[in-house]
């Protein structure tokens, strides 16, 4: 029978899976398992489905780790059964019923939203819908000050875009109010706003870790520091 949890690693918008290569190799030195799926970034519910799909069809125990946007798919996903914590890295929190754009709006805005590029992408039906990218040129201080410029060059020209309708669409369920979780704020966030991330977590009741000089790509920055509160959640849910 599976004891130990699983940690299933969600990245966020303007990132991709290898974000979390830092804290993936500091998992498994541990003995962890790991696991670190695409999240599609095309709407909160289906993305959450996604992420949910993905933790049921693992056997055993899960911890729901979620960067950035990818702590809004968690907070929906993390209702499936076999999820038995949650872990926030730089990340939104919200409420049952709350969008991103509500959460945000309750807080100074941060450099992020003045430096986001519009394109359009095809959906069913031959409309077309709108996605968000950080600027190229802005993207090392708004996302990943504190990490080295040839890695953040990288990074840039390898985000994925995030449908801008997920600003809107709310959360259908708050895995935290029934599940333990955790967060690492980043102390330095210029992408969400730190304040936010304090909020979310200080309202679901987090066990909080704050980072100080981390920038959004704290999981890239700090691997070591963010693996420690995976590795604590994995622990208490044994």
């Amino acid at each position: 029978m599976v004891t130990t949890p699983t940690a299933l690693l969600v990245h966020g918008a303007f990132a991709d899976a290898g974000s979390w290569t830092g804290v993936i190799a500091e998992l498994q030195n541990h003995g962890i398992p790991v696991v670190a799926p695409p999240n599609p970034l095309r709407g909160l519910a289906s993305d959450a489905a996604y992420i949910a799909s993905q933790a049921t069809q693992i056997d055993g125990p899960v911890v729901l780790v979620g960067h950035s946007y990818g702590g809004a798919v968690i907070t929906v996903a993390g209702a499936a059964e076999n999820v038995v914590g949650l872990v926030y890295v730089a990340a939104y929190i919200p409420e049952e019923g709350e969008s991103l754009g509500e959460l945000q709006g309750r807080f100074p805005l941060s450099p992020l939203v003045s430096n986001l590029t519009e394109k359009t992408y095809p959906v069913d039906g031959g409309d077309a819908a709108v996605e968000v990218t950080i600027k190229p040129e802005a993207y090392p201080a708004v996302f990943a000050a504190d990490v080295p410029a040839a890695v953040t060059k990288v990074l840039a020209a390898a985000q994925r875009p995030l449908a801008a309708s997920t600003f809107t669409e709310t959360a259908s369920v708050a895995a935290w109010k029934t599940k333990p979780s955790w967060a690492v704020v980043a102390g330095a966030d210029e992408a969400i706003n730190p304040e936010i991330e304090r909020f979310g977590a200080k309202r679901a009741g987090a066990t909080v870790v704050e980072v100080e000089g981390a920038s959004h790509a704290v999981a890239v920055s700090r691997p070591k520091e963010v693996a420690e509160l995976i590795r604590d959640a994995v622990r208490a849910t044994s």
